[in-house]
């Protein structure tokens, strides 16, 4: 199963840059980072120290239900090019396991696809779970935080 990794959406990120509302209905907040290690959802690679970047909630499903988690995510406050797109683990993916979960075409968890994963595993477990016709797509999230961090389709 060939697959892709996706980044936030091109008109979401620059909505957001806009000082659109945020899932919790907020404006996103914007900082200046004073170490190197925060992944911009947008570009899929980390924003570097001194760089200004967004913190916002953020519900990667299109409406809410049960299954819609929100949670923290960061982006580059400046435009900044769309990450992903192929089979290549992002390089923001730096930590050493993720969670990854599969969903089904009504954006709800299908049951028995989630679990922590090595990193160099990501692209084979999401390639394994995508030949299952329930699972729509999969979500990369923090093994520590369940942060999203990117989505997982079928290429």
């Amino acid at each position: 199963m060939t697959i892709r990794f996706l980044a936030l959406d091109s008109r979401h990120a620059a909505a957001y840059r806009e000082g659109a509302a945020d899932a919790n209905g907020q404006s996103p907040e914007r900082h200046v980072a004073h170490a190197s290690g925060l992944p911009c959802r947008h570009c899929l690679a980390m924003i570097g120290e001194g760089e200004a970047y967004l913190v916002l909630a953020h519900r990667p499903f299109p409406a809410p239900q049960p299954y819609a988690e929100i949670g923290p995510i960061f982006l580059h406050a400046e435009a900044c090019p769309a990450g992903g797109g192929d089979d290549r683990i992002p390089a923001f993916l730096d930590s050493p396991r993720y969670i990854v979960r599969g969903y089904g075409a009504d954006d709800r968890i299908v049951y028995g696809t989630g679990g922590i994963v090595e990193t160099s595993e990501i692209p084979a477990h999401a390639g394994r779970m995508l030949a299952n016709p329930l699972v729509a797509y999969a979500h990369v999230r923090s093994a520590s935080n369940n942060c999203f961090h990117c989505r997982i389709e079928r290429a």
